[in-house]
């Protein structure tokens, strides 16, 4: 069930109605809730997250992104009405954005370090 929601992206309302009797946003929870519970015995900082059903959308969402799949197929793939509530996924991911840097050209300026001028260091040094 939980790998369906995060493979698919479904809402909690849209795997809720599907033709299974046992299925309920209370089971979706519960079954979140034990694996919530078995992954902080590795990553603690989870005790301290909130993590609900919701956060599958976003895992899947993610996990498209980050395969390279492009944000207006991500916003149909999860029946978003326009690509801007899917952008918000591009902004949240540190590892696209240094993609994108390393796709720009180097810097030729050598890196250096600013020497402030010798009456600003001694101001600084009566400090």
């Amino acid at each position: 069930m939980l790998a369906l929601a995060v493979q698919t992206g479904l809402r909690v309302s849209e795997l809720t109605s599907l033709d299974c009797d046992d299925v309920t946003r209370d089971a979706v929870a519960q079954r979140l809730a034990i694996h919530v519970q078995a992954a902080a015995e590795a990553c603690p900082a989870l005790l301290d997250k909130r993590v609900h059903p919701h956060v599958l959308r976003h895992s899947c969402a993610m996990s498209l992104l980050q395969a390279g799949v492009d944000t207006t197929v991500i916003a149909l793939w999860l029946g978003h009405a326009g690509v801007r509530s899917t952008d918000a996924y591009a902004h949240a991911d540190m590892t696209i954005k240094e993609k994108a840097l390393s796709l720009t050209a180097p810097v030729t300026a050598r890196p250096g370090r600013d020497q402030p001028a010798d009456k600003v260091l001694a101001f600084l040094d009566r400090l």
